[in-house]
């Protein structure tokens, strides 16, 4: 037998470009080293074992790192050891596959979770041999960015084939919203093998800090997110005309000293410019993790206004920090928003009007601060109800349990020792 109590579990997470041990920030670096790594840890002080498996892109990096939050990182070989732009890493799969079939031969987890359609791949190639149970989490689905993006696309021709076909192979799959699993089922994955568990957020770090913020001028409005065009900050740059008194941070993108080669951040302000607001955005570039709580508690109300968005961290770490949010009625924004309690759900797709009708939205509840603090203080609550990383990884381990029941277990484990 493996030596784990009943009620524990080793877990092996894949996660093939998105090592929790990464900057955040730098290339392909962003909600999916998070999730990884909170997850990963949050299972250990549950008294599971974990070891992440991320691919190598660096040759001086150790094999195996052990963290502080207990987990172990496993640098696999799998293409050369340097970055490579994750849309470019398929190839790779097959030798990280590999890698894992003869790491779990000698001593298999209870179950391994992917992280990413690719990871599934590595993932499934690993495990077939060995019977041991998959879980997909996608965080991003090729059929929604195609849709969204067209010709822009960069990812493997195959890709959403691919995602269907381990989807149907995996012994479950981790949806992180309703709009998900909606895709999914169109895609051709099970329903019942879908579960929905959201991501989540630090409560201890992401909370109210600001202080009060009374009826100050100017109001200050916030998005957070990528320098890309499918963020939609260019709706709530139109819309700063008809907000007077009131200032827009977008925080996000590369360090400051370095937006002037940032093409859209050139984009943001020749709109600014054109529509008389220059002296009212800031773009502030890339702002450090840890100062994200206090720029969000500062601000009135934060504005996540992106065309798509798979979940969308952005809205319940503002909620966190007792902040309303604007967002639009996209991915997992639907489910995270409680429109007219927390914030309030825009259409995804501006309409000839739109740059009024957000002013309107946003001018209203600037001018109601007793509204404010009411929609911040329950969007606080409806984060620490449903989207703590403590809960998020109770109910992620309910799903082990249910693919990994201790008969499996046991069997696994004795036939390995064999």
């Amino acid at each position: 037998m493996n030596g784990y109590p009943s009620a524990r579990r080793h877990v092996a997470m894949i996660s093939e470009h998105a090592s929790p041990l990464a900057a955040l920030g730098s290339t392909d670096a962003g909600g999916q080293n998070v999730y990884v790594a909170q997850l990963a840890a949050g299972l250990v002080r549950s008294g599971h074992t974990v070891t992440v498996y991320t691919r190598r892109d660096d040759p001086e990096l150790p094999e195996r790192v052990g963290t502080a939050e207990g987990f172990t990182v496993v640098h696999v070989p799998a293409g050369p050891p340097e970055p490579v732009p994750k849309d470019e890493l398929l190839p790779f799969m097959a030798e990280f596959g590999e890698f894992l079939d003869r790491e779990w031969e000698r001593r298999p987890p209870d179950a391994a979770h992917a992280h990413f359609w690719m990871s599934g791949v590595a993932a499934l190639a690993g495990a077939r041999r060995h019977g041991i149970p998959v879980v997909q989490t996608y965080h991003a689905l090729g059929s929604v960015k195609r849709r969204h993006q067209g010709a822009a696309d960069t990812s493997p021709a195959g890709r959403v084939d691919i995602e269907t076909a381990i989807g149907r192979e995996c012994r479950r799959v981790l949806a992180t919203c309703a709009d998900e699993v909606a895709e999914l089922v169109a895609m051709g994955v099970p329903r019942e093998s879908i579960r929905v568990v959201p991501c989540g957020v630090d409560t201890d770090e992401f909370a109210p800090n600001g202080g009060p913020r009374g009826e100050r001028r100017p109001r200050q409005l916030l998005a957070v997110g990528r320098l890309v065009p499918r963020k939609g900050f260019d709706r709530a740059i139109r819309a700063l005309a008809g907000l007077p008194d009131t200032e827009l941070r977008i925080a996000g993108g590369p360090p400051a000293d370095l937006l002037h080669a940032e093409p859209e951040a050139e984009r943001l302000r020749k709109l600014a410019a054109d529509r008389g607001v220059a002296d009212r955005v800031r773009l502030l570039g890339g702002v450090p993790h840890h100062d994200m709580p206090a720029l969000m508690s500062e601000a009135d109300l934060v504005l996540s206004t992106p065309a798509y968005e798979p979940f969308g961290i952005v809205p319940i770490e503002a909620m966190a920090c007792g902040t309303p949010v604007v967002a639009t009625a996209v991915g997992g924004q639907l489910d995270t928003v409680a429109d007219g309690r927390t914030g309030v759900l825009i259409p995804p797709v501006p309409d000839g009007d739109d740059e009024v009708t957000l002013a309107k939205v946003v001018g209203e509840l600037l001018d109601d601060p007793e509204r404010l603090r009411g929609w911040g203080a329950a969007g606080r609550e409806r984060v620490l109800a449903r989207y703590t990383w403590t809960r998020v990884t109770e109910e992620v381990a309910r799903v082990y349990q249910e693919v990994a029941p201790a008969s499996d277990r046991i069997s696994r484990a004795s036939g390995a020792d064999r």
